[in-house]
């Protein structure tokens, strides 16, 4: 993300057009980091189940934003999912999500970690953003939407 102090890559985006339980979608997230961010899928998932047991990242009106402090991480990283049939999240004003940023940041990134979930945040308060993101025409567009920049193609 440009004005973010996240790395996101395109193939930590993600549309899922089948239906997902919160469960899923976690461990759907630790899978691609797994595979985006070579991180151990089975201990992200862990972390961000753990932060969900101490209340809910869903924040309302359809968005959702897990997190997670990972050891042997060395900058913030960040999977996107849009998902086709929102999932309940228990999210604070009740509604189901289906926009989802997974933030993981280093261990010891503190205030790093806190200013990046800021800055999430208040991306994904922007309704205009919000609309861009839904009506987006798929992962390459979602991509240039979230890093502001276009992939740039090889000849």
């Amino acid at each position: 993300m440009s004005s973010l102090s996240v790395r996101l890559e395109l193939a930590a985006i993600a549309e899922c057009s089948d239906a997902l339980s919160k469960g899923q979608i976690l461990a759907r997230a630790a899978e691609i980091a797994g595979d985006s961010y070579q991180l151990d899928s089975e201990h992200v998932q862990g972390r961000l189940t753990d932060r969900e047991k101490l209340g809910s990242t869903g924040f309302g009106r359809g968005i959702a934003i897990p997190h997670a402090k990972l050891d042997k991480l060395a900058e913030c990283v960040g999977i996107f999912f849009r998902l086709a049939r929102p999932v309940d999240f228990d999210s604070h004003d009740g509604k189901p999500v289906d926009l989802i940023f997974v933030l993981l940041s280093p261990q010891m990134a503190g205030v790093i970690h806190l200013k990046a979930l800021a800055e999430i945040s208040r991306y994904l308060r922007d309704e205009n953003m919000v609309a861009k993101l839904r009506g987006a025409s798929g992962r390459d567009a979602l991509f240039t939407l979230l890093t502001d920049r276009r992939q740039s193609k090889a000849a």
